[in-house]
C-alpha cells in the first residue's frame, strides 16, 4: 500500500509566503541560534580552562593529601611518637587528643623486651619491630631492616613500594591501615581506625571503654556508680561534657546559631512589612516615597549578607550581635521587595469594597489587602528562615558566633576533620528538619503538595 503526499501549487505556496513570512523566512539567530549559542559556551569554557589554569592545578592537586583528609572524616588516627632515649630503649608519647588512657593495654601497640615496641598494622604480617638503632619493616610477612644512624635513617636495598627514602627518613606506606615515617630520633606511627575515636565519652569518664552491652546494663538495671545521681544522667553529663569532643559546646554554637536565624529573619520580616506598603504604588500614591523606599531595598539586599557580618563584626565585635543584624539587613531588603510587589498585585476590588463603607485608609489596608497578602508574606518569611539557617552558619565563621566559628577553628587545626564531618552532619540535619517544617506550614497556607 503506498501513501501519496499532497503537494501545493506556486500560487498557495506564495499565498502562504505573503501569509506568514516569519514561517518561510526566518532570522539568522531562530535558525542557527542554538548552534551559535553552544559554539559561544564551549569557547568561554575553553577560555576559562586556560586563563584559569585548570589543567595545571588537577595536575599540582595533592591528591594524596586530599584522600588522607577525606579519610579523617570517617576514621581516626592514633598518632604516637616513638621516641629513642639515650639508655637504648623508646618511649612512646602521645598527642593532646589522648585517645587512650594512661596505661591501657593496646592491643597494636605492645612493648617488647629490649626496651622497644612491636606496631602492628591489620595482622602481623604487616608490622613494625622498633628500637632505638633499627626498625625491622614487615611487608606481607617479609621483614626489611632500617638502619638508624645519627645522620639519617636507610631503607635497605629492594626494599618493595611500601618503603620510601625520602631525604634522611624512611616512610613506610601501610594503605588505609596507616603509615610510620622513621627518622634518626624517633618513630612517628599514623595507625588508622574506621569510626570516631571516643565520641561518647573521653578518657576521664567511668563508661569510657566499655562495650555497647556494658552501657545498656548500666543504664538500666546496673548498679549507680555515682551514688548522688543515676547512671543515665551519669551518662548524659560525661557526654556533654566529653573534653575531646565538646559536645555541650558544639550543641550551643548549634541553637546560637538557629536563634540568629530566627531573630534576623524575624526582625526582617517586622521592619519590611510596613515599608513594603510606602513602597506599593498602588497603596502610597507619592512617587518620590515609593521611588525613595525601593531604592532603600535595593540597597539593603545589594549589600552581601556575608560584607554585612565583617562590617558589624569590626563595629561590635565577636558574638550573635553582628550575624542577627547581617541577616536582619539583607532579609529587609529582600523581604521588602517581594512584600511590595505582593501588594501591587492584589485585587482592587476587595480594597474597593471595604472602601465603600466609609472606612478609613488603614482599615482599607487591614481588611482589603493584608488577608491577600498575608499568606505569601508568611510562606516568603518561612523560606528566608530555612535559606538564613544555612547562611547563619557562612557568617559565624567570620566572627558573628555560632556553629560556623566553631567549624572554622576545627578546620584550622587541620587535625580535626572529624570533628568537622561531625558539625556538617549536624547542620545537614537541622537544614533538613527545617526544611521540611517550612514546606508543610507553607503548604497549608498557601496550598500544594508538602514536598
Amino acid at each position: 500500500m503506498t501513501s501519496s503526499v499532497p503537494s501545493i501549487n506556486a500560487s498557495d505556496r506564495e499565498r502562504l509566503r505573503s501569509a506568514h513570512p516569519e514561517v518561510f523566512h526566518r532570522s539568522v539567530m531562530k535558525r542557527y541560534g542554538l548552534v551559535i549559542g553552544s559554539g559561544i559556551v564551549f569557547a568561554y569554557l575553553v577560555i576559562c580552562f586556560f586563563a584559569f589554569n585548570v589543567g595545571p592545578a588537577f595536575q599540582n592537586g595533592q591528591w594524596d593529601r586530599a584522600s588522607s583528609y577525606i579519610q579523617d572524616w570517617y576514621s581516626w588516627r592514633a598518632q604516637p611518637r616513638l621516641r629513642f632515649q639515650d639508655d637504648g630503649t623508646v618511649r612512646a608519647q602521645w598527642s593532646s587528643r589522648g585517645q587512650y588512657a594512661a596505661g591501657a593495654d593496646i592491643f597494636w601497640l605492645q612493648p617488647t623486651q629490649g626496651g622497644g615496641y612491636t606496631v602492628t598494622y591489620g595482622s602481623d604480617n604487616d608490622r613494625l619491630e622498633v628500637s632505638s638503632s633499627r626498625v625491622d619493616v614487615y611487608v606481607n610477612g617479609t621483614a626489611y631492616p632500617v638502619t638508624i644512624t645519627e645522620d639519617a635513617a636507610t631503607a635497605p636495598a629492594g626494599a618493595p613500594a611500601a618503603i620510601i627514602q625520602d631525604g634522611a627518613k624512611v616512610i613506610v606506606d601501610y594503605g588505609f591501615e596507616g603509615q610510620a615515617e622513621i627518622r634518626t630520633s624517633q618513630v612517628y606511627i599514623q595507625r588508622r581506625f574506621l569510626g570516631w575515636a571516643n565520641f561518647l565519652f573521653d578518657t576521664k569518664s567511668d563508661f569510657w571503654g566499655k562495650s555497647w552491652g556494658e552501657l545498656v546494663s548500666l543504664a538500666t538495671v546496673g548498679e549507680r556508680l555515682d551514688p548522688a545521681r543515676s547512671n543515665v544522667s551519669h551518662m548524659v553529663a560525661d557526654f556533654l561534657g566529653n573534653n575531646v569532643w565538646q559536645h555541650a559546646d558544639i550543641l550551643s554554637k548549634l541553637m546560637q546559631t538557629l536563634v540568629m536565624a530566627f531573630v534576623g529573619t524575624l526582625l526582617g520580616t517586622l521592619f519590611a512589612f510596613p515599608l513594603a506598603f510606602i513602597a506599593a504604588r498602588n497603596i502610597t500614591r507619592s512617587r518620590v516615597a515609593n521611588w525613595g523606599m525601593k531604592r532603600l531595598f535595593d540597597f539593603l539586599r545589594s549589600v552581601d549578607m556575608l560584607i554585612w557580618a565583617l562590617f558589624f563584626t569590626r563595629s561590635f565585635g565577636p558574638g550573635p550581635i553582628p550575624g542577627i543584624a547581617a541577616i536582619f539587613f539583607t532579609d529587609a531588603g529582600a523581604l521588602g521587595k517581594v512584600y511590595a510587589e505582593a501588594v501591587e498585585n492584589v485585587d482592587d476590588k476587595q480594597r474597593e469594597g471595604v472602601k465603600s463603607v466609609g472606612a478609613s485608609p488603614i482599615i482599607v489596608n487591614r481588611f482589603g489587602v493584608v488577608p491577600q497578602v498575608l499568606p505569601v508574606f508568611i510562606s516568603q518569611s518561612l523560606y528566608f528562615w530555612e535559606s538564613n539557617t544555612r547562611s547563619a552558619t557562612v557568617i559565624g565563621a567570620v566572627g558573628a558566633g555560632g556553629i560556623g566559628l566553631k567549624l572554622l577553628e576545627a578546620m584550622g587545626t587541620n587535625a580535626d576533620w572529624d570533628k568537622v564531618a561531625y558539625m556538617v552532619l549536624l547542620i545537614l540535619f537541622v537544614v533538613f528538619l527545617f526544611d521540611n517544617v517550612s514546606n508543610a506550614i507553607r503548604s497549608r497556607l498557601i496550598g500544594g503538595p508538602t514536598h
